[in-house]
């Protein structure tokens, strides 16, 4: 897939009010700052197209091991005023860094699907092993689609001053991640099989959101401009 690393953390959530307040501070402020953090590379936002969480956000970092560094904790723990004044509008707020344990194909297509699961206890193997070899190659295979991965959770990061303006995050969970250039490519059944999940160690049924790209910035940007 077309990732910088194969690591990230990934986002998703709900803003109460009207989004553009949301999207405007994200946009100008936030994403900057976080791509002036070493470590970060490129950061993605996308919106829903149905049901499911407004946003995901994916932040491709070099190592996980971003999330306990020095930089990233200090603006953790102090917040700009404009973060301080959004934060408490976030809700239901799933977070959390992960590894690319397996993909297919390539590219980055500007619609995705987004599957969020959790492994029996024991089974992560067996199920991982399972999405690596059947599912990521028949949802490249669907026409449209440019690429999949499959990221498996790090350990949840440290509680912070920013995480305490909007209250305590949902651990991520297990995520398979589809891209397609085609967004019909995406609305149909793309080799997910719920019940195959299950089968094959899922714990429950998976959660599948669909999204279209919203934005995308890098730190080589970032570090040539200033926030607007």
């Amino acid at each position: 897939m077309a990732l910088t690393s194969d690591a990230a953390m990934v986002l998703f959530y709900d803003f109460e009010g009207d989004p553009a307040g949301h999207d405007t501070w994200h946009s100008r402020e936030h994403l900057h700052e976080r791509l002036s953090v070493p470590g970060f590379l490129r950061a993605s936002r996308w919106v829903s197209t149905g049901a499911g969480p407004r946003c995901l956000v994916i932040y491709e970092v070099d190592d996980v091991a971003v999330a306990t560094s020095p930089a990233y904790l200090e603006r953790l723990e102090h917040p700009t005023p404009w973060t301080a004044a959004v934060m408490p509008r976030f809700r239901g707020m799933t977070r959390g860094f992960g590894h690319v344990v397996a993909a297919s194909g390539h590219g980055l297509g500007a619609a995705a699907l987004a599957v969020r699961f959790e492994p029996e206890p024991g089974a992560g193997e067996r199920l991982s092993g399972w999405i690596a070899q059947h599912v990521l190659p028949a949802v490249s295979a669907v026409p449209g689609i440019m690429s999949t991965c499959l990221f498996r959770p790090a350990p949840p990061p440290p509680m912070t001053r920013e995480q305490s303006l909007r209250g305590p995050d949902t651990p991520m969970p297990w995520l398979l991640l589809a891209t397609a250039y085609d967004p019909a490519a995406t609305a149909g059944s793309t080799g997910i099989d719920p019940a195959a999940f299950v089968h094959n160690g899922a714990a429950a049924p998976p959660e599948i959101g669909r999204y279209a790209l919203h934005c995308v910035a890098t730190t080589q940007e970032v570090a040539r401009t200033t926030p607007s």
